[in-house]
């Protein structure tokens, strides 16, 4: 993918071919980073059975559910909710978050992702 708008109307990102980099909730593959035309990133993320809890001041992430195990859970703030595959959660800025057991999910986040936007108390 170049970073310029492209000629033909779209993009493809095969995560097959992504890199995964270690983040707060595990690895994660982030697409679409580099799509200047693009405001936003769309991460596929393995969430490990240890995520740390952490905020952003800027960003908005949707996490979209793929796989869970039976007791995945999300922590927003002090609430906990059980997640299931083909459940989705918004999460504001400033909202503190970690996903509780292993999952996978896709992860849209807006503006385009910025690693020195994770925050920890």
């Amino acid at each position: 993918m170049s970073s310029t708008p492209s000629t033909q109307g779209y993009e493809i990102v095969d995560f097959a071919n992504v890199p995964g980099v270690p983040c707060p909730c595990g690895t994660a593959k982030r697409g679409l980073a580099d799509v200047s035309d693009y405001p936003g990133t769309i991460h596929v993320t393995e969430i490990s059975v240890d995520a740390k809890v952490h905020y952003h001041k800027r960003l908005t992430e949707t996490y979209f559910f793929l796989e869970c195990d039976e007791d995945a859970r999300m922590q927003l703030d002090d609430q906990i909710i059980p997640v299931h595959p083909g459940m989705c959660v918004m999460i504001r800025p400033g909202t503190r978050h970690r996903a509780l057991g292993k999952m996978k999910i896709v992860n849209i986040v807006f503006p385009k992702f910025d690693p020195e936007d994770e925050w920890f108390d």
